[in-house]
């Protein structure tokens, strides 16, 4: 007697089970539903459609948005997803509606839940953490409608500024492409693994100075941080380390401002100490800037100071034979009297 056969179907999952399973581990989902709405007759949950993102963008190739269900073909998305999810459930109708909840919800308070639960699970390390920002450019005009703008912030709750329309325009472009406008990501990650814990998404000409401040401020109290906050110089104003009073920071200090400018030209070689890297020296002052007592480290590179010598010898030279050609031109011009003489001299010293 024949058996039947079982038709047996091989599906893929590649690299995408261990992805898969450290957003398992990590409670995303979990987290995820949580916090944004779900509807009792939802078969896909917006956490299941957010770890699906995730392994679209962790795929070999990723899909684009309006044929995202397609990258799922061909996998294991029950497997990956949860039981009863199909490649078709993922459609783009889902992903927009899905896209709508996260972002009334909101996006950092979203953001700083999974990461909070990720580095308790994960035993992250959060003795520092670096606070910075990229500038995101796109293409397109962008065009601000003020009308719909304004009907988003009628239906938005004065108590959540977070739900606010940024403004895609243009603005200092660290991509270096100032034609294009953009958007600002602002990122705080952690000394250890440099594990992201928090994010905010800013308009184009967002200045890092007005911003960084109130950046760290909301997330010493979303974490309860205690360590040390570290930023590049756009940290360091007057108006910003007045309001970090009680917390602990590192930066560096600009060379724009003037008793910078003085420390530095007041060190004596003798001053100089090693440091624990080869090639580098250190001295130490103390300032009262903006009347908050602080350390001050001035680190000299070995390399660079060698460097900006040869630059500097090179203007040296450069300026010295301009002066000679000058001179020669001078000692072939004849002169009406010793005063005429004179003043030209007194010219080309000025010069």
């Amino acid at each position: 007697m024949n058996e039947a056969k079982e038709a047996i179907k091989v599906l893929n999952i590649d690299h995408l089970g261990i992805v898969a399973g450290i957003i398992d581990e990590m409670e995303l989902v979990e987290e995820v539903n949580k916090i944004v709405e779900i509807k009792s007759k939802e078969t896909l949950s917006s956490g299941q459609l957010m770890k699906a993102m995730i392994l679209n963008e962790l795929g070999f190739s990723s899909a684009p948005l309006y044929i995202f269900e397609e990258l799922f073909v061909e996998k294991a998305t029950e497997h990956l997803i949860g039981n009863g999810i199909l490649p078709k459930h993922l459609n783009d109708d889902r992903l927009g509606r899905s896209l709508d909840k996260y972002y009334q919800t909101g996006t950092t308070k979203i953001f700083t839940a999974i990461a909070l639960k990720a580095a308790h699970k994960f035993q992250v390390k959060m003795n520092s953490i670096h606070l910075d920002g990229s500038s995101m450019y796109v293409d397109g005009d962008y065009k601000n409608e003020t009308e719909a703008i304004n009907e988003i912030e009628k239906e938005t709750s004065e108590a959540d500024t977070e739900i606010k329309p940024i403004e895609i325009v243009h603005g200092y472009s660290r991509d270096h492409r100032p034609d294009l406008k953009q958007f600002i990501i602002d990122m705080i990650v952690t000394g250890d693994g440099d594990i992201p814990l928090y994010l905010k998404i800013d308009s184009g000409n967002i200045d890092d100075k007005s911003v960084f401040v109130s950046r760290l401020k909301e997330f010493k109290k979303q974490w309860t941080f205690e360590g040390i906050c570290v930023a590049d110089s756009a940290l360091y104003t007057a108006d910003n380390i007045s309001a970090m009073a009680g917390m602990k920071w590192i930066t560096r200090v600009p060379l724009s401002i003037k008793e910078a400018q003085n420390k530095i030209l007041e060190i004596s070689e003798s001053e100089w100490q090693p440091s624990g890297l080869a090639g580098y020296k250190i001295a130490e002052r103390t300032s009262e800037y903006s009347n908050i007592k602080q350390r001050w480290l001035i680190v000299e590179s070995e390399a660079r100071k060698t460097a900006s010598i040869k630059q500097i010898n090179k203007q040296v030279k450069k300026q010295l034979e301009t002066v000679k050609a000058a001179l020669r031109k001078l000692s072939r011009q004849e002169f009406a009297c010793q005063a005429d003489a004179e003043i030209a001299i007194n010219q080309l010293s000025d010069s």
